[in-house]
């Protein structure tokens, strides 16, 4: 993955990147996700892949890269600064998935391509963008039972969903991230919750990329 050299190269970047990403259902049912995360240290990303069978959720294996820290953080902008790191751990998995979560944005993002869409259309797989927080877009707040979902709505288009993963707990923000669709993207979230806020692979990553940090 190619580090940009200024702020315009990069929204040139994502802007054809943009125009590969193609939302669509599944074209077979995942056998293997994984999660994938970075934590970050003052000059280098840490980054985690994990990878699970679906839908029963066992744990199968993680992988790890590290990557120095080359991009400045910018609103939008975020793959770049982690991406890197984040490819190589995913690429590292002796088996490919069929489906990685991100934690981030999909097309929710101001250029349609959040880090789930952009790594995505790098590594050929579908994705699905899982964030702690909005980027874009208005909703309204989905019931406090786990489940529960609304419309996330950007540009008077379905952008994605914001989801309750757990009773009475801030909710995900969830959309398609590349050759997969907001239905299927529901589904699998869905599918992959334990007993905490985050699914699985993603929980697992996020633990594994901070233990890597340090």
């Amino acid at each position: 993955m190619k580090t940009p050299r200024t702020v315009q190269e990069a929204r040139q970047i994502q802007l054809r990147l943009q125009k590969q990403v193609r939302i669509a259902p599944l074209r077979r049912r995942p056998a293997f996700i994984a999660g994938a995360d970075a934590a970050f240290s003052a000059t280098r990303v840490f980054a985690a892949a994990s990878l699970f069978t679906y839908p029963d959720l066992r744990h199968v294996e993680d992988a790890y890269a590290d990557a120095p820290l080359l991009f400045p953080y910018i609103p939008g902008l975020l793959t770049f600064r982690e991406g890197p790191a984040i490819l190589k751990a995913v690429r590292n998995l002796s088996r490919k998935p069929d489906v990685v979560l991100f934690d981030g944005q999909g097309i929710a993002h101001p250029a349609g391509l959040g880090i789930a869409s952009h790594l995505g259309v790098l590594l050929g797989i579908p994705s699905i963008g899982c964030a702690k927080s909005r980027l874009v877009g208005v909703y309204a707040e989905p019931g406090t039972k786990r489940g529960r979902w609304t419309d996330l709505v950007y540009r008077s288009a379905i952008a994605g969903v914001v989801l309750r993963s757990r009773d009475n707990v801030k909710p995900l923000f969830l959309s398609p991230g590349h050759l997969i669709d907001l239905q299927t993207t529901i589904e699998i979230v869905v599918q992959s919750l334990g007993r905490f806020r985050l699914p699985e692979p993603l929980r697992k990553a996020d633990a594994l990329s901070k233990q890597a940090r340090k």
